[in-house]
Parts: C-alpha cells; sequence; structure tokens
C-alpha cells in the first residue's frame, strides 16, 4: 500500500485506514464456492437462498477465483482434485480464508478408509474454519460467516499492535 510509504506505517492516518479497510473487507465477503458433493446443495446453496439471506450479512457469490476473498470447499477431496482446490487457492488475492464445510472435506468422512482420500482440506491449504455436519445446516454457514467476521478483526488487531510495538 503506498499509503504507508507516504505517512509511515505506524502513522494515525494509516492505521486509520487499515482497520477501515479491515472493516470493509471484513463486510462484503466474496466466496467460491468449490462444492464437490451434496453439501454444497443441501447447505450452502439452501443458505443463499431466500429463507436465510446470506445478501444481509454481506456475503456474495462470485464465480471466479480472482475476484473472490473466500474458498468454500464442501465435499470429499481425493488427490484427483488436490490439483484444482490447490490452483483455485492460489489464484486468489491476498487476503483470502477458508471455508472447510461438512464431514467430507473436514475429515474424509464416510470416505476416509479409502486410499486417494484426503484426510481433510486442511491437509491441502490452510483452513480457517470448520462447519461440522453431514450436512451441514444453513444456520451454521452463516454462524460461520459470523465468525470469519471476528477472526478477520482479531487480525487486524494483531498486525496493528505488531506495527505499534516495534516503535
Amino acid at each position: 500500500m503506498a499509503l504507508d510509504r507516504l505517512t509511515g506505517d505506524t502513522s494515525m492516518i494509516f492505521i486509520k485506514s487499515e482497520q477501515f479497510f479491515d472493516w470493509a473487507r471484513a463486510r462484503s465477503l466474496w466466496y467460491l464456492a468449490f462444492g464437490i458433493a451434496c453439501c454444497s446443495l443441501e447447505g450452502l446453496i439452501a443458505a443463499s437462498g431466500p429463507r436465510f439471506d446470506f445478501d444481509r450479512h454481506g456475503v456474495f457469490f462470485r464465480g471466479v477465483p480472482r475476484q473472490a476473498d473466500v474458498l468454500i470447499v464442501c465435499g470429499t477431496v481425493n488427490y484427483k482434485m488436490a490439483d484444482i482446490v490447490l490452483r483455485l487457492y492460489e489464484q486468489m488475492p491476498d487476503p483470502k480464508w477458508v471455508v472447510s464445510m461438512g464431514a467430507c472435506s473436514n475429515t474424509g468422512g464416510p470416505f476416509r478408509e479409502y486410499p486417494n482420500v484426503f484426510l481433510g482440506v486442511d491437509e491441502l491449504i490452510p483452513v480457517d474454519i470448520y462447519i461440522p455436519g453431514c450436512p451441514p445446516r444453513p444456520e451454521s454457514v452463516q454462524y460461520a460467516f459470523l465468525q470469519l467476521r471476528e477472526k478477520i478483526y482479531a487480525q487486524t488487531e494483531e498486525r496493528l499492535d505488531a506495527r505499534r510495538s516495534r516503535d
């Protein structure tokens, strides 16, 4: 960011602008859904429907990884799909977050005994929020996004405290 070069990274203008940008980031989370199995239909699409209405939380679907900042992985990730998940994650701009949704993407689910299945997507990419259930309820999906919002706020404070302590 050019503002830190102009004013210094510990100036009040820079700190307030960082807080504002993170507040805006937390209030408009654009997600890319990588739905491989049933939990994407039953949990994620139901949460995006008119009954639960993700839009009021500022959560919107994006079909392109370069426009998304949250990757939701729903379903069993096997070795054949690992390259695709990794490529989507790498194409997303920073800062980015990952939500693992459902028993299959969290722990391998009922397919964990097969040798070609990852025992959780966290073996492949870093996961920020886990949503349990098979299939997860739409309420738990919304709660996960509220928890992700709180995590973004906490990261802002940690980053700013580290900058303040350098002086």
